[in-house]
């Protein structure tokens, strides 16, 4: 799938090229694949984990967990969220659903599905052990990390919710109450213990013991209902991916009983006939805008919040594995409220005003050529624009259009809210391309 070893980055692109290399000994070729996402830290720390001979999903976990500390806004261990794996040497697409779900009991916090959804993920299709995958984000927790332009970005929208809880609080705001600035160094100790507690006993050192007694405390304390025995039982849902064909691509999405792809795929059908034909090529953007607005007339949606707290990241390795997740916290920073002790912010439960709305918009995809080959891995995420960039990307596509030219790529434009990010390989050559109007990063193995 992939040529080294030159890579060239150009305007946020990583491409990997042709095999020439000049001027002294050839390094060693690197282990291959590309990780893409908004937060240039936990991309940086799943192609490492690429370049230890990790598959795509150790690279999607590391990058997720790595988001866990770094993009909490979005990515906390307290929501859910849905990934789509592809295996180019068997052909198979699976979905994996881990949606964080309202408490039986109601109340505003959402029961986590995070973590239990990359611990299945990471042990069905992972290489490395666990603990490696974890690791990254404990230490971003534990030790700390600089500010982001990604994550500056999405705090300074946020700041009013970071005011009101002691946790975001201490770790974003200044002595005087005003928001970190780019560069400054922060941590979360507590969320690193919990982050050390899942690397060293897997998903339970989060869904029992003492993790969860205290997430249920802090849960019925602020009259959430939250119980030891949701968190203990919550399993992710596995099934197969929905096959869509477009032109002469095949599109795996989101199964229709999920509202992501319920979605997507209604946005899809006013594009596409149902023999596969693009019906609208020509003034593609005003043709997916147009799709976009009728199939949000036809879920009733008027409206939306500006950030819906969610983010999209995909990963590639040299072995035919390819990965797209897009995860939420259901509104940034999800409930605003952390568990004390544990580090833990927890989404909003889904029945909370508009916040469910988030899971509906999360578009992880990987699209594959007539005979086979990658064409396409990445997920948008955020809001309807996300979903409707996914689907232009892959018309563009289908269309023998090359999107890996700067420009080609249509940005959500309201990065870094929602955003598409993705893996792009016309002819066999794969570019990382994150969202145009965001911060993020697109990087090689070992980057």
């Amino acid at each position: 799938m992939y040529r080294f070893p030159t890579q060239a980055t150009v305007i946020g692109l990583v491409f990997l090229t042709g095999c020439s290399w000049i001027g002294g000994a050839a390094p060693p070729p690197p282990t291959g694949g590309l990780v893409v996402g908004d937060e240039p830290y936990a991309v940086k720390a799943g192609a490492a984990v690429l370049a230890e001979g990790g598959s795509a999903a150790d690279a999607a976990t590391a990058t997720y967990f790595a988001l866990a500390a770094t993009y909490s806004v979005a990515a906390g261990i307290g929501g859910g969220g849905i990934c789509i794996v592809h295996d180019q040497k068997t052909g198979r697409s699976d979905a994996i659903s881990f949606l964080a779900r309202d408490a039986a009991g109601g109340g505003a916090f959402a029961v986590p599905g995070a973590v239990r959804g990359f611990g299945l993920l990471q042990a069905t299709y992972g290489h490395l052990p666990w603990q490696r995958d974890v690791a990254p984000g404990e230490g971003f927790a534990a030790t700390g990390f600089p500010i982001s332009r990604a994550l500056s970005a999405r705090i300074v929208a946020s700041q009013d919710v970071i005011r009101l809880d002691a946790n975001l609080s201490a770790e974003f705001l200044s002595e005087s109450g005003f928001v970190k600035p780019v560069g400054s160094v922060v941590l979360n100790p507590a969320l690193g213990a919990t982050l050390s507690a899942i690397r060293g006993e897997g998903p339970d050192g989060f869904y029992r013991g003492a993790v969860a007694a205290e997430i249920t405390k802090y849960s019925t304390a602020q009259n959430g209902a939250i119980t030891l025995g949701e968190l203990a039982s919550y399993a992710p849902q596995r099934s197969r991916a929905a096959a869509t064909t477009i032109g002469g691509e095949t599109a795996y999405i989101s199964p229709n009983n999920l509202g992501s792809g319920a979605f997507a795929q209604t946005l899809l059908s006013h594009l596409v006939d149902g023999q596969g034909n693009v019906m609208a090529v020509e003034n593609l953007t005003a043709s997916v805008a147009t799709a976009t607005k009728e199939t949000l007339d036809k879920f009733a949606i008027a409206s939306l919040p500006r950030d819906l707290g969610a983010t999209g990241f995909a990963a590639t390795d040299n072995s035919g594995q390819s990965v797209a997740c897009a995860v939420t916290m259901n509104g940034p920073f999800g409930s605003g409220h952390t568990a004390e002790g544990t580090g833990v912010t927890l989404a909003k439960a889904p029945s909370s005003g508009q916040a469910g709305l988030s899971a509906a918009f999360l578009t992880p995809a990987v699209a594959t050529g007539s005979d086979g080959s990658l064409s396409l891995v990445g997920a948008g995420a955020g809001g309807p624009n996300g979903t409707a960039a996914i689907a232009y990307a892959l018309i563009k596509l289908a269309a023998g259009q090359d999107i890996t030219k700067p420009g080609e790529l249509h940005t959500t434009g309201i990065a870094p809210y929602d955003t598409i990010n993705v893996i792009a390989c016309p002819e066999g050559v794969c570019s990382a391309i994150p969202d145009p109007g965001g911060n993020g990063l697109g990087a090689a193995a070992g980057q």
